[in-house]
Protein backbone atom coordinates (compact mmCIF):
# COMPACT_ATOMS: atom_id res chain seq x y z
CA UNK A 1 0.00 0.00 0.00
CA UNK A 2 1.08 3.55 -0.24
CA UNK A 3 0.41 5.82 2.17
CA UNK A 4 0.03 9.73 2.91
CA UNK A 5 0.32 10.68 5.84
CA UNK A 6 -0.82 15.10 6.50
CA UNK A 7 1.52 16.88 9.16
CA UNK A 8 4.96 18.03 9.93
CA UNK A 9 5.56 17.14 13.83
CA UNK A 10 6.48 14.48 16.44
CA UNK A 11 2.84 12.90 16.57
CA UNK A 12 3.31 12.19 12.46
CA UNK A 13 7.37 11.12 12.53
CA UNK A 14 6.35 8.65 15.23
CA UNK A 15 3.08 7.36 13.09
CA UNK A 16 5.31 7.11 10.31
CA UNK A 17 8.21 5.12 12.20
CA UNK A 18 6.09 2.39 12.97
CA UNK A 19 4.06 2.54 9.64
CA UNK A 20 7.54 1.81 8.43
CA UNK A 21 7.75 -1.92 10.19
CA UNK A 22 4.55 -2.88 8.03
CA UNK A 23 5.16 -5.19 5.34
CA UNK A 24 2.21 -4.51 3.29
CA UNK A 25 3.46 -0.49 3.20
CA UNK A 26 5.26 -0.15 -0.06
CA UNK A 27 5.50 4.15 -0.32
CA UNK A 28 5.23 6.56 2.64
CA UNK A 29 4.59 9.85 1.83
CA UNK A 30 4.44 13.13 4.36
CA UNK A 31 2.93 16.36 3.63
CA UNK A 32 5.15 18.26 4.30
CA UNK A 33 6.99 16.91 6.91
CA UNK A 34 10.08 17.57 8.66
CA UNK A 35 13.78 16.94 8.63
CA UNK A 36 13.62 13.82 10.26
CA UNK A 37 10.41 12.57 9.02
CA UNK A 38 12.66 12.62 5.60
CA UNK A 39 14.70 9.32 6.65
CA UNK A 40 11.47 7.46 6.94
CA UNK A 41 9.45 8.87 4.36
CA UNK A 42 9.43 10.95 1.01
CA UNK A 43 8.84 14.54 1.73
CA UNK A 44 6.09 16.42 -0.30
CA UNK A 45 5.88 20.25 -0.40
CA UNK A 46 2.26 20.73 0.28
CA UNK A 47 1.00 22.59 3.03
CA UNK A 48 -1.46 20.40 5.34
CA UNK A 49 -4.44 22.92 4.93
CA UNK A 50 -3.76 22.74 1.35
CA UNK A 51 -6.76 20.32 0.90
CA UNK A 52 -6.61 20.93 -2.96
CA UNK A 53 -3.42 20.26 -3.28
CA UNK A 54 -3.33 16.76 -1.13
CA UNK A 55 -6.28 15.57 -2.68
CA UNK A 56 -4.50 15.84 -6.52
CA UNK A 57 -1.26 14.47 -5.28
CA UNK A 58 -3.10 11.35 -3.42
CA UNK A 59 -4.83 10.98 -6.89
CA UNK A 60 -1.94 11.65 -9.17
CA UNK A 61 0.45 9.29 -6.56
CA UNK A 62 -2.43 6.47 -6.35
CA UNK A 63 -2.75 6.73 -2.57
CA UNK A 64 -4.41 3.74 -1.09
CA UNK A 65 -4.72 5.51 2.49
CA UNK A 66 -4.23 8.92 3.47
CA UNK A 67 -3.78 9.24 7.63
CA UNK A 68 -3.97 12.85 9.08
CA UNK A 69 -2.49 13.70 12.44
CA UNK A 70 -3.09 17.63 13.20
CA UNK A 71 -5.79 19.47 13.98
CA UNK A 72 -6.51 21.99 11.39
CA UNK A 73 -7.03 20.59 8.43
CA UNK A 74 -9.91 17.97 10.52
CA UNK A 75 -11.66 20.62 11.20
CA UNK A 76 -11.22 22.40 7.88
CA UNK A 77 -13.22 19.54 6.55
CA UNK A 78 -10.20 17.13 4.82
CA UNK A 79 -12.10 13.91 5.39
CA UNK A 80 -14.81 15.45 4.06
CA UNK A 81 -13.28 16.49 0.49
CA UNK A 82 -11.19 12.85 0.01
CA UNK A 83 -14.41 11.08 0.95
CA UNK A 84 -15.92 13.04 -2.30
CA UNK A 85 -13.39 12.13 -4.36
CA UNK A 86 -13.73 8.45 -3.48
CA UNK A 87 -9.93 8.56 -1.56
CA UNK A 88 -9.84 6.15 1.94
CA UNK A 89 -8.51 8.37 4.57
CA UNK A 90 -8.28 7.50 8.43
CA UNK A 91 -9.71 10.74 9.84
CA UNK A 92 -13.45 11.97 11.27
CA UNK A 93 -15.65 14.54 8.89
CA UNK A 94 -15.54 18.09 10.24
CA UNK A 95 -18.88 17.33 12.23
CA UNK A 96 -17.29 14.60 14.32
CA UNK A 97 -13.72 17.14 14.86
CA UNK A 98 -15.69 19.61 16.08
CA UNK A 99 -15.36 17.98 19.35
CA UNK A 100 -12.20 19.00 19.62
CA UNK A 101 -12.35 22.22 17.52
CA UNK A 102 -15.09 23.98 19.81
CA UNK A 103 -15.04 23.61 24.13
CA UNK A 104 -18.46 24.88 24.05
CA UNK A 105 -19.32 22.44 21.52
CA UNK A 106 -17.36 19.52 23.37
CA UNK A 107 -18.94 20.44 27.06
CA UNK A 108 -22.27 20.48 25.76
CA UNK A 109 -21.82 17.58 24.03
CA UNK A 110 -20.67 15.75 27.10
CA UNK A 111 -23.17 17.27 28.94
CA UNK A 112 -26.21 15.75 26.68
CA UNK A 113 -24.47 12.09 26.59
CA UNK A 114 -23.96 12.02 30.60
CA UNK A 115 -20.25 11.72 30.10
CA UNK A 116 -18.52 13.30 33.20
CA UNK A 117 -16.18 16.27 33.37
CA UNK A 118 -16.50 19.19 34.69
CA UNK A 119 -19.24 22.38 35.46
CA UNK A 120 -18.55 25.13 33.32
CA UNK A 121 -20.07 28.23 31.47
CA UNK A 122 -19.79 30.33 28.28
CA UNK A 123 -18.79 33.83 27.56
CA UNK A 124 -18.25 35.66 24.86
CA UNK A 125 -18.49 38.62 26.87
CA UNK A 126 -15.56 39.41 28.89
CA UNK A 127 -17.06 41.65 31.29
CA UNK A 128 -19.33 38.88 32.35
CA UNK A 129 -16.37 36.75 32.20
CA UNK A 130 -15.05 38.65 34.56
CA UNK A 131 -17.92 38.95 37.00
CA UNK A 132 -18.33 35.20 36.74
CA UNK A 133 -14.58 35.23 38.17
CA UNK A 134 -15.14 37.56 40.46
CA UNK A 135 -18.13 34.96 42.09
CA UNK A 136 -16.40 32.28 41.60
CA UNK A 137 -13.11 32.21 42.93
CA UNK A 138 -9.92 30.65 41.81
CA UNK A 139 -8.40 27.90 41.42
CA UNK A 140 -10.30 28.11 38.25
CA UNK A 141 -9.73 26.89 34.44
CA UNK A 142 -10.23 29.00 31.45
CA UNK A 143 -10.07 27.99 27.65
CA UNK A 144 -9.94 29.84 24.66
CA UNK A 145 -12.90 28.10 22.42
CA UNK A 146 -11.40 27.17 19.61
CA UNK A 147 -8.16 25.48 18.31
CA UNK A 148 -5.02 27.04 19.88
CA UNK A 149 -2.29 24.29 19.39
CA UNK A 150 -2.53 22.94 23.07
CA UNK A 151 -1.73 27.04 24.51
CA UNK A 152 -5.04 28.30 24.95
CA UNK A 153 -5.89 27.25 28.42
CA UNK A 154 -5.02 28.55 31.63
CA UNK A 155 -4.89 26.73 34.79
CA UNK A 156 -5.21 29.77 37.20
CA UNK A 157 -5.03 29.89 40.45
CA UNK A 158 -5.45 33.06 41.37
CA UNK A 159 -8.17 35.38 40.50
CA UNK A 160 -6.23 37.42 39.60
CA UNK A 161 -4.17 35.23 36.87
CA UNK A 162 -7.77 34.35 35.64
CA UNK A 163 -8.44 38.03 34.89
CA UNK A 164 -5.05 38.36 32.92
CA UNK A 165 -6.63 35.79 31.23
CA UNK A 166 -9.65 36.79 29.94
CA UNK A 167 -7.77 39.69 28.73
CA UNK A 168 -5.23 37.94 27.18
CA UNK A 169 -8.13 35.75 25.51
CA UNK A 170 -10.82 37.95 24.49
CA UNK A 171 -9.52 41.87 24.44
CA UNK A 172 -5.73 41.27 23.38
CA UNK A 173 -6.75 38.57 20.84
CA UNK A 174 -4.01 36.51 21.94
CA UNK A 175 -5.42 33.36 20.27
CA UNK A 176 -7.30 35.69 17.12
CA UNK A 177 -10.42 34.04 16.93
CA UNK A 178 -10.15 30.75 18.96
CA UNK A 179 -10.17 33.11 22.33
CA UNK A 180 -13.68 35.22 20.86
CA UNK A 181 -15.67 32.94 23.03
CA UNK A 182 -14.51 30.94 25.97
CA UNK A 183 -15.41 28.27 28.29
CA UNK A 184 -14.50 29.08 32.22
CA UNK A 185 -14.64 25.51 34.26
CA UNK A 186 -14.32 24.43 37.80
CA UNK A 187 -10.85 23.07 38.73
CA UNK A 188 -10.92 19.74 38.72
CA UNK A 189 -8.06 18.38 41.39
CA UNK A 190 -6.44 14.88 40.87
CA UNK A 191 -3.79 12.87 38.59
CA UNK A 192 -4.21 13.68 34.76
CA UNK A 193 -3.84 10.98 32.19
CA UNK A 194 -4.86 10.15 28.30
CA UNK A 195 -6.38 7.62 27.03
CA UNK A 196 -6.48 7.06 22.59
CA UNK A 197 -8.57 4.58 20.80
CA UNK A 198 -9.11 3.83 17.60
CA UNK A 199 -12.57 4.26 16.70
CA UNK A 200 -14.85 3.84 13.54
CA UNK A 201 -18.49 4.64 14.35
CA UNK A 202 -19.75 2.42 17.75
CA UNK A 203 -16.53 0.78 17.73
CA UNK A 204 -13.70 1.41 20.53
CA UNK A 205 -10.31 0.24 20.77
CA UNK A 206 -8.67 2.11 23.50
CA UNK A 207 -4.98 1.97 23.67
CA UNK A 208 -2.60 2.16 27.11
CA UNK A 209 -3.16 5.08 29.59
CA UNK A 210 0.04 7.94 29.03
CA UNK A 211 0.54 10.73 31.41
CA UNK A 212 1.54 13.95 29.98
CA UNK A 213 3.37 16.96 31.65
CA UNK A 214 1.92 20.03 29.89
CA UNK A 215 3.98 23.25 32.51
CA UNK A 216 7.15 24.10 31.03
CA UNK A 217 9.20 23.33 33.73
CA UNK A 218 10.03 20.70 36.56
CA UNK A 219 7.72 20.47 39.37
CA UNK A 220 4.91 21.08 36.72
CA UNK A 221 5.87 24.85 37.13
CA UNK A 222 5.62 27.71 34.43
CA UNK A 223 3.29 28.36 31.48
CA UNK A 224 1.21 25.32 29.55
CA UNK A 225 2.60 23.76 26.28
CA UNK A 226 1.70 21.21 24.16
CA UNK A 227 3.35 18.91 26.21
CA UNK A 228 7.18 18.14 27.43
CA UNK A 229 7.17 14.95 27.80
CA UNK A 230 5.14 11.99 28.68
CA UNK A 231 5.29 7.83 29.92
CA UNK A 232 3.45 4.83 29.69
CA UNK A 233 1.30 3.06 30.89
CA UNK A 234 0.53 4.96 34.14
CA UNK A 235 0.90 2.86 37.14
CA UNK A 236 -1.71 4.48 39.24
CA UNK A 237 -4.55 4.45 36.57
CA UNK A 238 -5.49 0.75 37.56
CA UNK A 239 -7.20 -1.60 35.29
CA UNK A 240 -10.67 -0.64 36.82
CA UNK A 241 -10.01 2.99 36.22
CA UNK A 242 -9.27 2.26 32.23
CA UNK A 243 -12.32 0.10 31.91
CA UNK A 244 -14.70 2.70 33.41
CA UNK A 245 -13.25 5.51 31.51
CA UNK A 246 -13.42 2.95 27.92
CA UNK A 247 -17.21 2.57 29.16
CA UNK A 248 -17.99 5.77 30.64
CA UNK A 249 -15.77 8.20 28.36
CA UNK A 250 -15.33 7.12 24.91
CA UNK A 251 -18.02 4.39 23.97
CA UNK A 252 -20.43 6.84 25.67
CA UNK A 253 -19.13 9.27 22.64
CA UNK A 254 -18.64 7.66 19.93
CA UNK A 255 -22.17 6.39 20.43
CA UNK A 256 -23.45 9.91 21.23
CA UNK A 257 -21.70 11.24 17.88
CA UNK A 258 -23.67 8.23 16.32
CA UNK A 259 -26.50 9.25 17.50
CA UNK A 260 -26.40 12.49 16.75
CA UNK A 261 -25.49 11.82 13.24
CA UNK A 262 -21.58 12.81 13.37
CA UNK A 263 -20.11 9.13 12.79
CA UNK A 264 -16.73 9.21 13.72
CA UNK A 265 -13.83 7.38 12.44
CA UNK A 266 -10.25 8.05 13.52
CA UNK A 267 -8.60 8.94 16.48
CA UNK A 268 -10.33 9.76 19.58
CA UNK A 269 -8.36 11.13 22.46
CA UNK A 270 -9.36 11.63 25.84
CA UNK A 271 -7.52 13.69 28.23
CA UNK A 272 -8.59 12.83 31.97
CA UNK A 273 -8.18 13.85 35.43
CA UNK A 274 -8.92 10.86 38.12
CA UNK A 275 -10.21 12.48 40.57
CA UNK A 276 -11.84 12.02 44.36
CA UNK A 277 -15.05 11.37 42.56
CA UNK A 278 -13.90 9.55 39.43
CA UNK A 279 -12.63 10.10 36.25
CA UNK A 280 -13.62 13.60 34.48
CA UNK A 281 -12.73 14.58 31.32
CA UNK A 282 -10.41 17.62 30.46
CA UNK A 283 -10.76 17.71 27.05
CA UNK A 284 -11.40 15.70 23.77
CA UNK A 285 -9.08 15.34 21.07
CA UNK A 286 -9.67 13.98 17.18
CA UNK A 287 -6.36 13.13 16.25
CA UNK A 288 -3.20 11.67 17.74
CA UNK A 289 -1.89 13.06 20.60
CA UNK A 290 1.20 14.76 20.68
CA UNK A 291 3.67 14.08 23.35
CA UNK A 292 1.68 10.83 24.42
CA UNK A 293 1.45 8.95 20.36
CA UNK A 294 5.54 8.91 20.83
CA UNK A 295 5.37 6.73 24.23
CA UNK A 296 2.26 4.37 23.35
CA UNK A 297 2.64 3.53 19.60
CA UNK A 298 6.45 1.94 20.88
CA UNK A 299 4.84 -0.04 23.09
CA UNK A 300 2.30 -1.76 20.44
CA UNK A 301 3.22 -4.92 19.25
CA UNK A 302 0.78 -5.20 16.58
CA UNK A 303 1.42 -3.66 12.71
CA UNK A 304 -0.02 -0.63 12.76
CA UNK A 305 -1.20 -0.35 8.99
CA UNK A 306 -3.15 -3.33 9.28
CA UNK A 307 -4.94 -2.07 13.14
CA UNK A 308 -5.98 1.02 10.85
CA UNK A 309 -7.73 -1.31 8.10
CA UNK A 310 -9.12 -3.80 10.41
CA UNK A 311 -10.87 -0.91 12.49
CA UNK A 312 -12.06 1.00 9.03
CA UNK A 313 -13.56 -2.73 8.11
CA UNK A 314 -15.12 -3.44 11.18
CA UNK A 315 -13.14 -5.83 12.57
CA UNK A 316 -11.28 -6.21 15.86
CA UNK A 317 -7.92 -5.27 16.05
CA UNK A 318 -6.65 -7.52 18.62
CA UNK A 319 -4.22 -5.01 20.52
CA UNK A 320 -1.47 -6.60 21.84
CA UNK A 321 0.56 -4.40 23.95
CA UNK A 322 4.53 -5.09 24.75
CA UNK A 323 5.20 -5.61 28.91
CA UNK A 324 7.02 -2.64 29.06
CA UNK A 325 7.46 1.11 29.78
CA UNK A 326 8.64 4.08 27.81
CA UNK A 327 9.36 7.54 28.17
CA UNK A 328 9.74 10.60 26.22
CA UNK A 329 10.96 13.99 26.91
CA UNK A 330 11.11 17.16 24.76
CA UNK A 331 13.47 19.03 23.88
CA UNK A 332 12.46 22.66 23.20
CA UNK A 333 13.81 25.99 22.04
CA UNK A 334 14.55 28.77 25.20
CA UNK A 335 11.99 30.61 24.98
CA UNK A 336 9.05 28.51 24.55
CA UNK A 337 6.38 28.66 24.92
CA UNK A 338 6.92 32.04 24.16
CA UNK A 339 9.28 34.16 21.34
CA UNK A 340 12.42 31.71 20.50
CA UNK A 341 15.21 31.50 17.71
CA UNK A 342 14.65 29.33 14.80
CA UNK A 343 17.63 27.61 12.97
CA UNK A 344 19.89 26.73 15.88
CA UNK A 345 22.07 23.55 14.67
CA UNK A 346 21.03 20.43 16.63
CA UNK A 347 24.07 18.06 18.26
CA UNK A 348 24.12 15.14 16.66
CA UNK A 349 24.54 11.40 18.52
CA UNK A 350 23.89 8.03 17.65
CA UNK A 351 20.65 6.22 19.42
CA UNK A 352 21.25 3.58 21.83
CA UNK A 353 19.30 0.40 22.24
CA UNK A 354 15.96 1.14 22.69
CA UNK A 355 16.54 4.45 22.44
CA UNK A 356 14.93 6.83 19.61
CA UNK A 357 14.21 10.29 18.42
CA UNK A 358 11.43 11.91 17.03
CA UNK A 359 11.62 15.02 15.73
CA UNK A 360 8.93 18.12 15.53
CA UNK A 361 10.09 21.44 15.04
CA UNK A 362 13.07 20.98 12.68
CA UNK A 363 14.07 21.26 8.87
CA UNK A 364 16.67 19.96 7.05
CA UNK A 365 19.42 22.12 5.71
CA UNK A 366 22.79 21.80 4.24
CA UNK A 367 24.74 22.41 7.44
CA UNK A 368 22.75 19.53 8.77
CA UNK A 369 19.32 19.65 11.23
CA UNK A 370 18.01 23.04 12.53
CA UNK A 371 15.36 23.81 15.01
CA UNK A 372 12.17 25.02 13.35
CA UNK A 373 9.70 25.26 16.28
CA UNK A 374 9.00 25.57 19.50
CA UNK A 375 9.04 21.51 20.68
CA UNK A 376 11.92 20.68 18.73
CA UNK A 377 12.04 16.73 19.21
CA UNK A 378 11.70 14.06 22.10
CA UNK A 379 14.30 12.02 23.20
CA UNK A 380 12.09 8.52 23.81
CA UNK A 381 13.57 5.21 24.61
CA UNK A 382 11.74 1.75 26.19
CA UNK A 383 12.85 -0.72 29.18
CA UNK A 384 11.49 -3.20 31.57
CA UNK A 385 9.61 -0.49 33.72
CA UNK A 386 10.16 3.20 33.92
CA UNK A 387 13.05 3.74 35.77
CA UNK A 388 14.83 2.39 33.19
CA UNK A 389 13.30 3.45 30.10
CA UNK A 390 13.44 6.87 32.02
CA UNK A 391 17.51 6.37 32.62
CA UNK A 392 18.05 5.72 28.92
CA UNK A 393 16.14 8.98 27.57
CA UNK A 394 18.26 10.65 30.19
CA UNK A 395 21.56 10.03 29.26
CA UNK A 396 20.75 10.18 25.73
CA UNK A 397 19.86 13.88 26.64
CA UNK A 398 23.01 15.20 27.94
CA UNK A 399 23.89 16.11 24.60
CA UNK A 400 21.95 19.01 24.76
CA UNK A 401 23.62 20.46 28.34
CA UNK A 402 26.10 22.17 26.73
CA UNK A 403 23.88 24.51 24.95
CA UNK A 404 21.94 27.38 25.51
CA UNK A 405 19.42 27.22 23.01
CA UNK A 406 17.48 24.41 24.41
CA UNK A 407 16.26 23.42 27.32
CA UNK A 408 13.93 19.92 28.50
CA UNK A 409 12.07 18.78 31.82
CA UNK A 410 14.50 16.83 34.17
CA UNK A 411 11.20 14.91 36.03
CA UNK A 412 9.60 12.97 33.20
CA UNK A 413 7.98 9.93 34.93
CA UNK A 414 10.58 10.78 37.50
Amino acid sequence: MKVLVVGRGGREHSVIMHLEKSEQVSDIYAAPGNGGIEKHASCVDIDEMDINGLIKFAKDTEIDLTIVGPENPLNAGIADQFEKENLKIFAPRKNAAILEGSKDFAKEFMMRHEIPTARYETFTDASKAKAYIESQGAPIVIKADGLAEGKGVTVALTVDEALEAINEMMIEKTFAEAGQKIVIEEFLDGREFSLIAFVHENNVFPMIAARDHKRAYDNDEGPNTGGMGSFAPVPDITPEILDYTTREVLQKAADGLMKDERPFTGILYAGLMQTEAGTKVIEFNTRFGDPETQVVLPLLENDLLQVIVDVMDNKDPQLKWKDEACVGVVVASKGYPGDYKKGVLLPTKEAGTDTFVVQAGTKKTDAGIVSNGGRVLLVGATGKDLKQASDKAYDYLKVFDESDDFFYRTDISR
